[in-house]
């Protein structure tokens, strides 16, 4: 039995690991442990207390993906759900398809009886109006809905923002490993823009006898390159966690044009080897987190990739 999860899914990792220890599925352990992060307002980057879109909106993204069947299912920009990993479960099991958004999502949210939420937080308003009236010229602090956005999301130059998520591979008794993913995406965002956590094969990837791996910052990136399941194809031809990564890396420091930000991947092999590598500025390297047979490892530092 295992989990990884990254320093976001550290509140969760407890309610996930009960899960496996009782004989529980990976993809049930994936879904406590994201559904704890989803609703504790201090984290800044996943669900209640999340950054809203630059029009003051929250939109959210997860996905989920068993290992053992290929099964998988994502949802992206949706609006007034508390979890949206749950919807996504449930888009996997209920529909013919693999992902909904925006509306539609959030009619099947409604359908299917999804705990509804006012997602915005007081702090999460606060920070968002300081952003507007830091950024916005002053005619357009209190109406944003009327500028053009286009010039206003991309980043500051000199930003260390991350645009994180929560990530979550686990491998249960069975053997059977999944994946999962949930964010409130980039702070400030475009509307509508889906980063890579709802995007099979790029921010997620899960497959039984190669290994699983998640993505998380700049989402962007890894669906450029579809990180994940290039990660799992690589270990799949028999390279190593930490040799597989490196060689997904390499695509990744190839990219040029667009925006490119800092990347961090977390991959799994079948045989619970484990390893994490950072792309992106030294001073921002994230932490992650280890449970195996009820041993946890917390603040784990990924290595650092140099190209």
């Amino acid at each position: 039995m295992m989990i990884l999860c990254n320093d976001l899914g550290e509140s969760g990792i407890a309610a996930a690991a009960n899960i496996l220890s009782s004989g529980g599925a990976a993809l049930d352990a994936i879904e406590a442990g994201i559904r704890v992060t989803e609703k504790d307002p201090s984290v800044r980057y996943v669900g209640l207390g999340g950054d809203p879109n630059i029009l003051g909106e929250m939109e959210l993204d997860a996905a989920i993906m068993d290992g053992s069947t290929g099964q998988a299912a994502g949802v992206g920009a949706l609006k007034g759900f508390l979890h949206p990993i749950s919807v996504a479960r449930k888009i996997m099991t209920e529909l013919p398809h693999v992902m909904l958004v925006g509306e539609g999502a959030a009619r099947f949210a409604g359908e299917i009886g999804a705990e509804r939420a006012d997602l915005l937080t007081a702090e999460a308003k606060k920070r968002y109006n300081q952003w507007i009236n830091s950024r916005l010229p002053d005619q357009y602090h209190h109406s944003v809905d009327t500028v053009e956005l286009k010039s206003y999301v991309w980043p500051e130059k000199e930003s260390r923002a991350r645009r994180d998520t929560v990530v979550y591979i686990a491998i249960d008794n069975s053997g059977s490993i999944a994946a999962g993913t949930s964010s409130s995406g980039w702070g400030y965002k475009y509307p509508g823009r889906l980063g890579d956590s709802p995007i099979i094969g790029a921010g997620l990837y899960a497959q039984n006898g190669a290994g699983a791996c998640v993505c998380t910052h700049t989402g962007e990136m890894s669906i450029r390159t579809a990180a994940a399941a290039t990660t799992v194809r690589f270990m799949q031809q028999g390279l190593s966690v930490k040799e597989a990564l490196h060689r997904t890396m390499l695509e990744v420091a190839k990219l040029s044009g667009g925006y490119r930000g800092s990347l961090a991947i977390y991959a799994v092999n079948c045989k619970h080897e484990t390893h994490a590598l950072f792309y992106g500025n030294r001073a921002a390297i994230p932490k992650y987190c280890l449970w195996q047979n009820n041993t946890q490892e917390f603040n784990l530092a990924p290595d650092y990739y140099c190209h």
